[in-house]
């Protein structure tokens, strides 16, 4: 990881850059993909959408994904593991307990937007969906669970942003369960963890320095871009799996336009997987390809609508 100078880091312009990073942006679509996947099965299997529910699931859900962030900045600068990321919003504000205090805030607007949802359906099930998320998440990587240094954290994302919180997602909508979400969440789960996965590829040495054995950690970063193409693959090969057995219209094919993005992570991180500066951004292209395959395969689902 490159390490900022005091002079860099004072600058306007790298100030920006710096806060950009920090809050990642393109992140979000992390919160919204899974809500929408599972929207869209919900409209495919019940001719039902209620907006005013989707929208106030999909507010929490960024929100909760705030927290989860704010969090864990918090908690990685307690293990020293971030003392070279400038884009750290610890470091940036130097105020580690206002940092969480308003992730706490976000979380609890959220929890407030979840238990509208619960009022309006005089139905709890779902908060107890949405509590076993954020009981997750916490454990990614707050005391004293800290999975996500023992290497448990794409686990973690696969079941909290795949299988529960598509669950959660669906029965907001219907308040019942579905054999072809629960697969989807398969998909969207796996793009998921594969974002968590290419975060690691640039901070081998800052995670092997305070203990974190990541994926990459253990695997090598070798071992780790060869890796890639089964995941990529699994994504595309795992659609068209459901397809041929009825659980997904024809149409949720339309996922393969995201085999760009696939091709395009495998071959830059099969490239530069020993030069962290240059892999560095291998996270965003799969933030894209998370986006893009979760959208149409959602999409999928609503041109098929009768």
């Amino acid at each position: 990881m490159t390490i900022l100078t005091t002079n860099t880091i004072n600058a306007p312009s790298s100030k920006q850059k710096l806060w950009l990073a920090a809050i990642k942006p393109p992140m979000y679509s992390v919160a919204i993909i899974y809500v929408w996947v599972a929207a869209a099965v919900a409209w495919f299997e019940t001719n039902h959408l209620n907006w005013t529910i989707f929208l106030t699931f999909v507010s929490a859900s960024i929100l909760i994904l705030a927290w989860e962030n704010l969090s864990n900045d918090v908690f990685d600068s307690e293990t020293g593991i971030d003392k070279n990321k400038a884009h750290s919003i610890v470091n940036l504000t130097g105020n580690k307990s206002l940092i969480f205090w308003l992730g706490n805030l976000c979380l609890g607007l959220a929890i407030l937007g979840m238990l509208l949802i619960c009022w309006w359906q005089q139905d709890l099930t779902l908060m107890a969906l949405v509590l076993l998320c954020c009981s997750l998440g916490y454990m990614y990587q707050g005391p004293p669970f800290r999975l996500g240094y023992q290497g448990l954290g794409e686990i973690l994302a696969f079941l909290s942003f795949g299988p529960l919180g598509m669950s959660a997602a669906y029965y907001s909508q219907t308040q019942s369960w579905s054999v072809t979400n629960l697969a989807a969440s398969i998909i969207v789960g796996l793009g998921t963890m594969l974002i968590l996965f290419c975060s690691h590829f640039h901070q081998v040495k800052d995670d092997i320095a305070a203990g974190k054995r990541s994926p990459i950690v253990c695997l090598g970063t070798k071992r780790g871009a060869q890796l890639l193409p089964w995941i990529c693959g699994s994504l595309f090969a795992a659609t068209g799996g459901f397809v041929l057995m009825g659980l997904f219209p024809i149409w949720t094919l339309l996922t393969l336009v995201g085999l760009p993005f696939a091709i395009k992570l495998c071959r830059h991180v099969n490239a530069h997987y020993n030069q962290p500066e240059k892999v560095s951004n291998c996270k965003f292209i799969a933030v894209a390809l998370h986006f893009w395959s979760g959208l149409l395969l959602g999409v999928g689902f609503v041109i098929n609508l009768n």
